[in-house]
């Protein structure tokens, strides 16, 4: 291994900050295989050493899970690698994981007080290292709890529940998950592409969550093939982690058309399934809207042959919520954008979306999230070519009362009301992530789940049943 300056004061100046190692745009974009490369040991450890140590570490506050970063970077800085992981796994569930999805520009990078003099730290890319170097020696955790007894339900098997079901484990409950689809992971293996992250990583660990004793139950519809009351009825507690996966609608004349897809549904078909009934071959797609979701169908779309994918978003980069890292690999793999240009109609030729009436947008003053808020230039309107359209508008939660949720009462948007512990309405019902908070981030659902834990260990520890 080659000498590294390490220890030094001044390591973050003298070692510039260096991004995970990327494959070029071209080679990528034919296949749907992660982007990144990893880095080499000597490369990881001067990166490391660019961490100050600094007395308040802004990158923990930064963070979700409250990361204990400093830490695993000093170690990650001397070489011990499988030390690192140990310390990162204790606040962490999934930190491979994390490491690849979270948008740490946003987060821990973005906190870090490197930020005011140099660059920060390349957290993600050691994060997702020393985590694949533990998996690659041995030292990944999966010892057995001795049983407590108790038996706890959790309801969905995205990061959520997954997490959730980790931490109870871990302290000897008997946990089962349910979960609707065939493949268990959630949108981390449905909504999220395999170029970010590759599904055979979600799969090692519910491998690992399975040898600590978790049932997974597929295929079974929770208020369908097994009732919310027999639930309660057959478990100590149950945590419902199902996630917000209703599309929002796109309320515009011509929404009827042939050709107009929700967001999911082709990411499923072309990430997941054998499906190809979403055909984009040759042809021009629009993506409507702005978040990490179209990213990831624009590129997504690029890769299934498309001639042309566009991101049409009523506001400009600034105000856009996906991540910067996703929009500048977008572009690189061929991605167009159209900024404050909002879709106001469609029009079509014998029942098939042929084009997308637009019209130009000009931002005013901030709304109640602190964005610009846009309004329509007068006389602006103009046509744009579109063969398929793909809405990534978000998601909102599904309404739990069709399913059977007696009791549990959801606020005004559909979300699970829950309190400081994540409990709901009823006592021993807990639920996180996406179905509480709305759509999120894959590490605010993590840290919902283990809140929520945390919280049925202590009701369990009282005596009180569902």
């Amino acid at each position: 291994m080659n000498a590294l300056p390490l220890n030094k004061k001044y390591a973050w100046r003298e070692i510039p900050r260096r991004s995970a190692p990327k494959r070029g745009a071209a080679e990528r974009v034919a296949d749907f295989r992660e982007i990144y490369t990893p880095f080499d040991e000597a490369a990881i450890r001067e990166q490391a050493s660019r961490c100050i140590q600094c007395g308040d570490p802004l990158c923990r506050t930064g963070c979700p899970l409250s990361n204990r970063i400093p830490e695993w970077m000093a170690l990650t800085a001397e070489g011990e690698f499988l030390e690192a992981a140990k310390i990162s796994a204790l606040t962490s569930n999934m930190p491979e994981i994390c490491s690849r999805v979270c948008p740490q520009e946003r987060l821990c990078e973005n906190a870090c007080i490197m930020n005011s003099c140099s660059e920060p730290i390349a957290i993600g890319a050691v994060e997702k290292f020393i985590t694949e170097y533990a998996f690659a020696h041995g030292g990944v955790d999966v010892t057995v709890a001795p049983s407590n007894g108790f038996r706890v339900a959790v309801i969905g098997s995205g990061p959520g529940g997954l997490a959730c079901a980790d931490e109870l484990a871990k302290v000897g409950c008997a946990v089962t998950v349910f979960e609707a689809q065939s493949i268990p992971g959630g949108l981390l293996v449905n909504g999220i592409p395999s170029f970010k992250l590759d599904k055979r990583i979600v799969a090692r660990r519910i491998n690992i969550l399975q040898r600590r004793g978790i049932c997974f139950h597929l295929n079974t519809k929770v208020g369908i093939d097994v009732s919310f009351t027999e639930l309660r009825k057959n478990f100590d507690a149950i945590f419902i982690g199902i996630g917000a996966q209703k599309p929002k609608a796109l309320d515009v004349p011509g929404a009827e058309l042939a050709g107009i897809y929700d967001a999911l549904p082709f990411l499923i078909g072309k990430n997941v399934s054998a499906s190809n009934d979403i055909d984009v071959k040759g042809k021009h797609v629009a993506v409507l809207g702005g978040g990490d979701t179209a990213m990831d169908c624009l590129r997504t779309a690029l890769r299934s042959g498309a001639l042309e994918a566009t991101c049409i978003y009523r506001r400009d980069l600034a105000n856009m919520p996906g991540s910067r890292k996703e929009y500048v690999n977008a572009v690189e793999e061929g991605a167009q954008f159209r900024f404050l240009t909002n879709p106001v109609s469609l029009e079509g030729e014998n029942g098939q979306v042929k084009r997308v009436c637009c019209v130009r947008m000009e931002l005013g003053e901030p709304d109640a999230s602190g964005r610009r808020k846009p309004r329509p230039e007068p006389g602006s309107e103009f046509l744009f070519k579109a063969d398929v359209v793909i809405v990534a508008y978000g998601f909102d939660p599904f309404q739990i009362k069709q399913w059977g949720f007696e009791g549990v009462a959801i606020n005004e948007w559909g979300g699970i009301t829950v309190d400081t512990g994540q409990m709901t309405s009823v006592p021993g019902v807990f639920a996180g992530g996406d179905s509480s908070r709305g759509p999120s981030l894959v590490v605010h659902a993590v840290r919902d789940a283990r809140k929520a834990a945390a919280s049925i260990h202590a009701y369990l520890a009282t005596g009180s049943k569902t």
